[in-house]
This record gives C-alpha cells, sequence and structure tokens, in this order.
C-alpha cells in the first residue's frame, strides 16, 4: 500500500459497479412495485386501550355528559374539521397504522351494529379507560369512578367475536 494514494475495489476501472444512491433507489423502486401488487396480509385491525387509541368510543358512551372535552373544538378540527370524541385534534396512531396496512380508519365498538360494520375491525379503546378494575381501585382506597377497564374491552371483544363469527370462533381466529 502507497501512503496518501487512495485504493479502490473498482481497480482503477470505470463502469460496472452502481453507486449507492442509484442501488438505493432501485430496491425502492422494487419494492414499491411489489407492494403494489400484494394484497394487504391484514383484513382486520382491533385496538384497545384508553385515550390515546379511542377513535370516539367515548362519544358513544357519554351520551349523557356531554362536557368532555374531546366533543368540543379545537379537538378533531385540524383532520376530521369536528370534534368526534378523540382525544387529539387529528389523527392518532391506531389511524396511521390502519393506513399502512391499507384499511379504513379503525371503527368505534359502539358505533357499529353488525357484523358488516365491523368487516375491517373494531376499537374497544375509551378515553379514561384502566388496565385494572375499579374495584382493585377502590379496595386499595384509591378514589376513582366506574370507568371503562381492560376485562371490560376483552367482554365486548368475545361479544364481537360471537357476532363476527356465531358459534365458531375456529372460523375466525
Amino acid at each position: 500500500m502507497v501512503p496518501g494514494k487512495i485504493v479502490s475495489s473498482t481497480s482503477g476501472r470505470r463502469g460496472g459497479f452502481l453507486k449507492p444512491a442509484a442501488v438505493l433507489l432501485m430496491v425502492a423502486a422494487m419494492l414499491s412495485a411489489s407492494q403494489a401488487l400484494a394484497p394487504p396480509c391484514y383484513q382486520r385491525v382491533f385496538s384497545f386501550g384508553d385515550s390515546l387509541a379511542d377513535t370516539g368510543n367515548l362519544e358513544f358512551l357519554s351520551a349523557n355528559d356531554t362536557n368532555h372535552p374531546s366533543l368540543w373544538p379545537p379537538y378533531g378540527e385540524t383532520f376530521f374539521h369536528k370534534a368526534n370524541g378523540r382525544c387529539s385534534n387529528g389523527r392518532l396512531i391506531i389511524d396511521f397504522i390502519a393506513e399502512a396496512l391499507g384499511l379504513p380508519f379503525v371503527r368505534p365498538y359502539w358505533s357499529g351494529q353488525s357484523a358488516r360494520d365491523f368487516a375491517t375491525g373494531a376499537n374497544f379503546a375509551v378515553a379514561g379507560a384502566t388496565a385494572l378494575s375499579s374495584d382493585f381501585f377502590r379496595a386499595r382506597g384509591v378514589p376513582v369512578h366506574n370507568s371503562v377497564h381492560l376485562d371490560m374491552q376483552m367482554k365486548w371483544f368475545r361479544d364481537l367475536l360471537d357476532l363476527l363469527c356465531p358459534g365458531d370462533l375456529n372460523g375466525f381466529i
């Protein structure tokens, strides 16, 4: 090796090798072409949680209590142009996940009635929901209102499974 001389793997020849940027462009083009041809891998999305994922269940569950901030502007103004029970001014992470999977926004569980309403999934998340039941907190002296919790959301999910696949959950899962 000669000091100060740059060594190249091209052996001094021109051509025959692609520049890294060109390779990246070709790979990106091939990936996007293959994704355009492939059908979505997932047909449904189910979401559980609290205000970080609630796509509108709070609006249905608090019909008698219209004082929740997410039911009034400025919530929802940027993307949906109206308040819609989401604790956000725009989209939520679950919206971006559904979009990336090629699915529509995930419908709030309480906004549907038939199996057709849930053809692409359902969202069980409710703003203010907890992982543990209110009874758990009360037993430990922690004051908490009667709130939605994960066990309730799982019950709603099982009810929905019965609606989507009456008598045969094996055909669904």
